[in-house]
């Protein structure tokens, strides 16, 4: 298989997430996949093995659920990705789409129970937040609302409880807990004080059971928490390992199974909550993506490395689910890296050619987020550049998940710069190790990872060869006053207060400040409905950048932030490589 087929294939080979059953009828599950060519959600019936496609929609379907008794699945239905629509619920075995009756919205959170209500949360521009109770048969009621972010969390299985996710005292980025009623009254509210954040997970999946399991940031990371906001009844599940932690309860509410991640490797445990006994559970080395406890004890998990292509595992040993057709091919595996930084040690990954020792040209592919990370998991991203003779390398800067409480945070008001100087201290050791050829070096990414490569071209100019930047933020002043309003109360929470409060923050970390300074070529991927980096403020920066008459490209396309659909991604990739190979010298 020549480079650009094996390449294509990799973004081309049928992927499955992991299937997410119905609590009282398991073997009904509902899962999303691209084996149609675009990411839509499926049915599947475990007892026959049935599965149907739900969605079939020009740009894909992202969001999917299943109710408790798995009568209906649930989906969201936006336009063209631009992420704002409404909820339509359809029967699990095929028919009719019902829309529920809901003024259209951003999504903020779906919750289901076993009586057929639903929890709603939906966010709209210059209307703060609400969330509805939907029932069968009758209107939909509203049952909280605030201007700052808020989203549904869990409801109970009898629907008597709802979890709220809020951010009333003002911090998007470490919300507050909330437990109400039915009618909107509350129970219980779990908040740790400033900088700690709680997260509702799930209610314990038996009738009548009031326990929530949560998140809380007591001892700088994310550990799990079991609430009973009836009595204020707290339980903390405390690990000696590091990493973060997250869980999910088992089918019998006695035990959890707790997913530890560190330093991009992910491991499984189950908790026996009447004993507080830990049982390891034994998965391949890389990563887990999402992991469910079946109701007879085993775990299925989506486990994929750096050089495996992702499969849907179960605990007894077996593939639990795929769709036929090629396969990807592999790549090479992922080496770790470790550098001392201006703010402490930096955790970054590597992935080499196999042919030749280097120094390699060499992309820094830059996360999203910020507060998300790069793992050993499979990308196909990574292997096309790696088949195109690149070194990748992959910070996990400040800002990034994964590394405790502090290290996420550290970039609190300081965005942008505290980030890349993070990345110039990993790109010194990577060129001083010869494993980066200082002339040949690309920096790239997407989302807030593709705002850095725009920042890092301005403020780094000498450095770069060329850099590409998908979905990027370029204005974080005119994306602020576009974006959805979550993001809004996320940018208020990065940067300490709204552009109004804090003008010079936002001017000081925008790549526009800088536009003037860039000296690389440079390739811009956007789409035309992304509601998250506005197609207009990056419009203005590539109007900049051509009064100046500098060297770019502009690849846009008919999606939102990210595009479901197959053939864009592998045009988008495709786009990239030939950018690279025109201003970066390869062996390939």
């Amino acid at each position: 298989m020549k480079a650009e087929e094996r390449w294509q294939a990799r973004f081309q080979a049928p992927r499955v997430t992991l299937p997410v059953w119905a609590r009282r009828a398991p073997a009904r599950a509902v899962y999303r996949s691209n084996a149609s060519g675009a990411w839509e959600i499926y049915t599947w019936d475990r007892t026959t093995g049935l599965t149907r496609q739900a969605t079939t929609r020009p740009k894909g379907t992202a969001h999917g659920a299943i109710d408790p008794t798995g009568q209906s699945i649930w989906w969201f239905s936006d336009t063209d990705g631009d992420e704002r629509g409404r909820w339509m619920r359809q029967p699990f075995t095929g028919g009719p789409d019902e829309p529920v009756d809901l003024e259209p919205g951003y999504p903020a959170g779906i919750a289901l129970s076993a009586t057929g209500d639903a929890a709603i949360g939906v966010a709209r521009p210059g209307g703060g937040f609400t969330i509805h109770l939907v029932r069968p048969g009758r209107p939909a009621q509203m049952i909280y609302e605030h201007a700052e972010a808020a989203s549904v969390a869990a409801m109970s299985l009898d629907g008597s409880l709802i979890a709220i996710n809020h951010s009333e005292h003002g911090d998007a980025r470490h919300p507050a807990l909330r437990v109400v009623r039915q009618n909107g009254d509350t129970v219980g509210d779990l908040r740790d004080g400033p900088g700690r954040g709680v997260l509702g997970l799930h209610f314990a999946p038996i009738l009548g059971d009031r326990r929530l399991l949560t998140l809380h940031e007591r001892r700088d990371r994310r550990e799990p928490l079991v609430w009973d906001p009836e009595s204020d009844e707290q339980r903390e599940i405390w690990l000696r390992d590091p990493g973060e932690i997250t869980a999910d309860w088992y089918d019998d509410g006695r035990s959890l199974l707790v997913v530890r991640a560190n330093r991009g490797r992910t491991h499984l445990y189950r908790y026996d909550l009447p004993g507080g006994r830990l049982f390891p559970i034994e998965t391949q080395h890389g990563v887990i993506d999402a992991a469910v406890p079946r109701p007879d004890g085993s775990v299925e998990y989506s486990w994929s490395s750096g050089a495996h292509p992702p499969v849907i595992r179960s605990s007894n040993g077996h593939v639990v689910l795929n769709h036929g057709g090629p396969t990807s091919p592999p790549s090479v595996p992922v080496e770790d890296v470790d550098v001392e930084g201006p703010g402490g040690r930096i955790h970054a990954l590597v992935s080499r050619p196999e042919r030749g020792s280097g120094p390699f040209p060499t992309v820094f592919l830059l996360h999203g987020g910020p507060g998300s990370q790069d793992n050993d998991s499979f990308v196909p991203q990574v292997a096309a550049w790696v088949d195109l003779g690149f070194a990748v390398v992959r910070v996990n800067y400040r800002g990034s998940t994964g590394y405790g409480s502090a290290w996420r945070d550290a970039l609190t008001g300081e965005v942008g710069h505290m980030e890349l100087s993070d990345v110039a201290a990993v790109r010194e050791v990577m060129v001083g190790r010869g494993v980066a050829d200082p002339d040949r070096l690309v920096l790239s990414g997407a989302s807030w990872g593709g705002y850095l490569t725009l920042l890092g071209l301005g403020i780094q100019p000498k450095v770069w060869a060329a850099g590409i930047a998908t979905a990027p933020i370029t204005d974080h002043l005119a994306a602020y006053e576009e974006e959805t309003e979550a993001l809004r109360a996320h940018h208020r929470a990065l940067l300490g207060g709204s552009p109004a409060e804090q003008p010079e923050r936002y001017a000081n970390c925008s790549p526009i400040t800088y536009v003037d300074r860039v000296e690389a070529p440079v390739l811009i991927l956007a789409g035309e409905n992304d509601p998250r980096c506005p197609i207009g403020q990056i419009d203005a920066y590539v109007s900049r950048l051509a009064e100046r008459g500098h060297e770019h490209v502009v690849h846009r396309y008919e999606a939102g932030h990210g595009s479901l659909v197959v053939s864009e991604r592998v045009a988008r990739m495709a786009a990239q490589l030939e950018f690279a190979r025109k201003y970066v010298r390869t062996e390939v």
